[in-house]
């Protein structure tokens, strides 16, 4: 079997997030435009970084999602996650 390369493409997505009174933006739920939306169980981290992957650059969000570590990007207004994109040879 052989296996597809793997990269990164930026991909928009949906966040349901809480904003603050103090304005700080914590994100709950993320929903794909397919309608399927996954909870965020954790946020690890939030600071001001450049996706060096995809490009664009904001607050970078290192979130927990069914148990696995990823990194979703605040883009003021948008937010977008680094999808992993297979091409097969």
């Amino acid at each position: 079997m052989v296996q597809g390369l793997v990269n990164r493409a930026k991909r928009y997505v949906q966040v349901i997030a809480s904003h603050g009174e103090d304005g700080q933006v914590v994100p709950l739920a993320i929903k794909w435009d397919d309608g399927r939306t996954f909870d965020i169980d954790y946020v690890k981290e939030a600071r001001r970084a450049t996706s060096l992957k995809v490009g664009g650059t904001g607050i970078r969000y290192l979130v927990t999602v069914c148990g696995r570590d990823t990194y979703l990007f605040y883009e003021n207004p948008k937010w977008f996650v680094e999808e992993k994109v297979v091409e097969m040879p």
